[in-house]
């Protein structure tokens, strides 16, 4: 059971603040200032604030889930000293302290988001929100590595982390664009989306390239050359096939956006009958968010398994 509770709690921990990176990340880099003023596009405001509050309360119980798991005992046999003692003795304790440190600052930044100094302010709220998610490396197996090699292994946990945050918050980013009633919406307001999903191009390739890298880099810390060939005979190797198809099917869905979608809307504005071509990027949307909320729980449940070469 308490295993269980702890994958979930990984699973809401990761999806919360990889949105909460990468959706003030998005509208940072993707939307110019009369975007953010314009009315009916992402709110920042409220977004950040429920997601900071949010995680706030889910930190607090995973500190005491994660103590429960690592004692053997029931939720209800915690003993708050143990608890302290987790957060103050241990490095994953420390990364939790200032991952509280950086959500609060984050919500109360959030509270404060008002025009006209939104994109100051947002961009204060990314950075808090880059350090809480950051974080979550000492939670799982890329602090688990020592010495130099043990270094390289954390820092790429950790870039993994913030690319894969940029990646989900833009597919949130992007939903809520092409999610607005856009049939039979002002032209100005499709072009706006066609001009998001375009500019994500240059972005998302970026994003895929530092996945993949640090990906590597891990994979070869956590499985190694030697274990290629006997990992699918593990569960953490199946849990891990099963990751990369996922993360496959993602990269084949984002090409056909870049490469095919996104450029049909753009045709389809000009001829001015958008309506299908909007349709057709919203079915593209969804399977690769829904991928994506599929990978997170694989990644929330490896963290809890022994990768090959620690066995």
């Amino acid at each position: 059971m308490i295993e269980a509770l702890n994958i979930a709690l990984r699973f809401a921990l990761y999806a919360n603040l990889m949105l909460l990176f990468g959706l003030p990340l998005f509208g940072l880099y993707a939307l110019d200032e009369a975007e953010h003023r314009a009315e009916g596009l992402i709110v920042f405001r409220p977004l950040i604030t429920g997601l900071s509050i949010a995680a706030i309360g889910l930190s607090i119980l995973s500190i005491v889930v994660m103590t429960a798991s690592m004692a053997g005992v029931s939720l209800r046999d915690v003993d708050p000293s143990a608890v302290t003692a987790m957060i103050t003795d241990t490095p994953m304790g420390h990364a939790w302290g200032v991952r509280m440190a950086a959500l609060a600052l984050t919500t109360l930044i959030a509270i404060a988001l008002k025009r006209p100094t939104a994109r100051i302010r947002l961009s204060f709220a990314t950075f808090g929100a880059a350090v809480a998610l950051a974080s979550l490396a000492w939670a799982g197996h890329g602090a688990a590595g020592e010495g130099a090699v043990g270094g390289v292994q954390l820092v790429a946990d950790i870039i993994h982390l913030g690319a894969a945050g940029a990646w989900v918050g833009a597919l949130a980013a992007l939903a809520f664009l092409l999610f607005r009633p856009l049939t039979g919406a002002a032209e100005d307001d499709i072009r706006l989306t066609h001009r998001a999903f375009d500019g994500f191009s240059t972005a998302g390739t970026i994003i895929v390239g530092l996945i993949v890298a640090t990906g590597l880099i891990n994979g070869y810390a956590l499985v190694g050359p030697r274990n290629i060939l006997s990992a699918p005979s593990t569960l953490y190797g199946q849990v891990l096939i099963a990751k990369l198809v996922l993360f496959g099917a993602m990269l084949g869905l984002a090409g056909a956006n870049r490469y095919h979608l996104t450029p049909a809307l753009h045709k389809a504005i000009h001829n001015g009958s958008p309506d299908r071509a909007i349709g057709a990027l919203r079915k593209s949307l969804l399977l690769e968010a829904s991928a994506a909320t599929v990978i997170l729980g694989l990644v929330a449940w490896l963290g809890t398994l022994q990768p090959p070469l620690s066995q």
